[in-house]
């Protein structure tokens, strides 16, 4: 029986996912409840499968936006309902079936035995996993670290982790970036610069290829751009939190 929970819930941001989103979504409600999905305006015809799930299974919530507006977006939105009906934390998850459903457990019982802090999965790959997104993330998390003085980010880009929701939320209504690919590691930078402390958890990620189902949305031009462009706004936010910043680390 999955575990059930008041303050900490599944959050999936989902846009045309493929034929995984099902298996995705069923492998985390054998987990946990309530297991909420944000599909992200898709137009593959998986709002109305996942809708018919969610008829067979209580746990699970569907919210349908009507445009695609990024990940980001969609994440604020599932937390912006989550925090008004009183959930005070939410697993992100993709919706492909990259991420492990059978460590949600795990990963809820150390944000609930250490609610200030943010749970990051530290992802380990398989050896299909495709060498230039493995090797291009170490700049991401090169740039991620310095921003924060090394106060422990173990992935900036994987996006199977645990966020505490309210300063999640004060941070993205407070700048209008984190909407897009960017929204993974400008959280977890922006969080740690708020004070939120990051615990780190192994966790496996698999990339599944077209023929096994799998579906990306990864544009290597325009996603690195992307990030390049976010990691240019953070340093100059890092160069202007530095005081603070070494003062924390000093005391």
């Amino acid at each position: 029986m999955p575990s059930v929970s008041t303050s900490h819930l599944v959050l999936i941001p989902s846009y045309n996912p493929g034929p995984k989103v099902l298996d995705t979504v069923r492998a985390a409600l054998a987990q946990w409840s309530p297991v909420w999905v944000v599909v992200d305006g898709s137009t593959d015809g998986s709002a109305e499968r996942l809708q018919e799930l969610a008829t067979e299974d209580a746990g699970l919530r569907v919210i349908v936006l009507p445009e695609n507006r990024g990940k980001g977006a969609a994440v604020l939105e599932g937390i912006t309902r989550a925090a008004a009906e009183g959930y005070t934390h939410a697993l992100t998850m993709d919706s492909d079936g990259q991420h492990p459903a059978d460590l949600i457990p795990a990963f809820m019982a150390a944000s609930q035995a250490e609610p200030a802090k943010m749970v990051l999965g530290k992802p380990v790959f398989d050896a299909d996993a495709p060498a230039l997104r493995v090797n291009g993330r170490k700049v991401s998390n090169g740039w991620a670290n310095l921003e924060t003085l090394w106060m422990g980010i173990g992935d900036s880009l994987y996006g199977f982790r645990v966020y505490p929701i309210v300063p999640l939320i004060k941070i993205m209504q407070a700048n209008r970036f984190m909407r897009r690919f960017d929204f993974d590691p400008e959280a977890v930078v922006r969080l740690c610069w708020a004070g939120v402390q990051p615990r780190n958890i192994n966790a496996p990620v698999r990339y599944f290829r077209a023929d096994e189902g799998g579906v990306s949305h990864f544009r290597y031009l325009r996603d690195n751009t992307l990030l390049t462009w976010m990691h240019t706004r953070l340093f100059m936010g890092f160069l202007l939190r530095l005081p603070v910043l070494i003062f924390r680390r000093l005391t």
